[in-house]
């Protein structure tokens, strides 16, 4: 038989360890972000689970299921010959009265777009981002990198910048590697025509330029990493990891940079990657605008210095689509007709704004 005295300090040490187990049943019940697996350069990424019934409460699911939840948003996104288009999205750009409404608003107004949002994948890389994107649009997949916070601006050229590029282009990798094709776009592109007739048939990788030769097979074309289209093969892939790897070989560059620097190497040549640049009279910028509004596809808001500068001349250049939609055929064919734009997005005011201290959301290429 117990003492008297040892009766009451059995009672305690039994009431400690009963709240010992509550706190950690209600540790491991509250919201918070689990992590799935690793990526191939060490960070491990998180996912935020559906939101059920506007409910902050999250379901915790491991890492395979992280992987599960992707591929199940790719499958019902990708087309019958598993293209998806892609596109990231932060806090910032995805705030209402934003570029995330700029850049669907041009889908549903362009010329064969509107039926290509069934097949756009939104990477949201903060929970604000997921949950707009969740409220706007039906395929949604969120990404965090553990440490780094993506969410408001970013600033040029700072390492949370840096690390916010390289981590799309590991992504991507990935994505190839699962048999997916992607056009990846950023949300600051307006789509006004179906891009995929003008997309070369026997190309591995195509891209956009920030300043185009008029020959899509010269390397000396300035490429711009906003836009995209590959295939998912093995050359592709390889050529992926090569590009992500490569960021070691130039540290303190952003990934356009290096993408510059080995389009040259001699490793790209001997995997046989068939590399395309697109024709800035189909896939323009600001950098380089479309001349001819009957044959533009897509226009980027690049060249640019800033979030409110990119929203002015990007609603301005809806406002020019929307005029061009309302003419009559034959005045759409004889007219001269050209941008309004850049306005504020103008040479002159990227120049006077490029401390990299300064906060751009894409670099002067993207």
């Amino acid at each position: 038989m117990l003492s008297e005295s040892t009766v009451p300090r059995a009672v305690l040490v039994f009431a400690s360890i009963s709240v010992f187990i509550l706190l950690l049943y209600g540790a491991s019940d509250s919201p918070r972000f689990h992590s799935s697996s690793s990526s191939s350069s060490g960070y491990s990424f998180n996912i935020f689970p559906s939101l059920f019934g506007g409910s902050d409460s999250k379901i915790p699911i491991n890492g395979g299921d992280d992987y599960n939840k992707l591929e199940k948003v790719l499958q019902e996104a990708a087309m019958e010959d598993k293209t998806v288009i892609i596109a990231t999205l932060n806090e910032a750009w995805a705030a209402p009265n934003t570029v995330i409404d700029l850049f669907l608003e041009s889908f549903r107004i362009g010329q064969g777009t509107r039926r290509l949002l069934d097949h756009l994948v939104f990477v949201a890389l903060d929970e604000k981002a997921y949950r707009r994107c969740m409220e706007l649009h039906t395929h949604c997949f969120a990404l965090v990198t553990r440490g780094l916070d993506f969410h408001d601006e970013a600033y040029f050229m700072t390492h949370v910048y840096l690390e916010m590029m390289w981590r799309r282009i590991d992504f991507l990798r990935s994505l190839l590697e699962m048999g997916y094709n992607f056009v990846f776009t950023d949300a600051d592109i307006m789509w006004f025509r179906d891009p995929f007739p003008r997309f070369f048939l026997d190309a591995d990788f195509q891209i956009a330029c920030d300043h185009f030769s008029g020959n899509s097979s010269d390397m000396q074309n300035r490429p711009n990493g906003g836009f995209n289209y590959v295939k998912s093969n093995k050359r592709s892939i390889e050529f992926y990891k090569f590009w992500y790897s490569s960021r070691e070989t130039y540290p303190g560059f952003h990934d356009q940079d290096v993408l510059n620097f080995i389009k040259f190497d001699p490793f790209i040549e001997s995997l046989g990657l068939k590399m395309r640049f697109l024709d800035t009279a189909f896939f323009g910028g600001l950098c380089e605008p479309s001349k001819d509004l009957n044959l533009v596809c897509t226009m980027h808001a690049n060249c640019c210095f800033g979030l409110d500068s990119k929203l002015h001349d990007l609603g301005i250049m809806l406002q020019d689509w929307k005029t061009f939609l309302s003419l009559p055929p034959i005045l759409k064919r004889s007219l001269s007709l050209s941008w309004r734009v850049p306005q504020n997005c103008s040479l002159n005011s990227l120049h006077q704004h490029d401390s990299p201290e300064k906060s751009v959301q894409q670099t002067v290429g993207h």
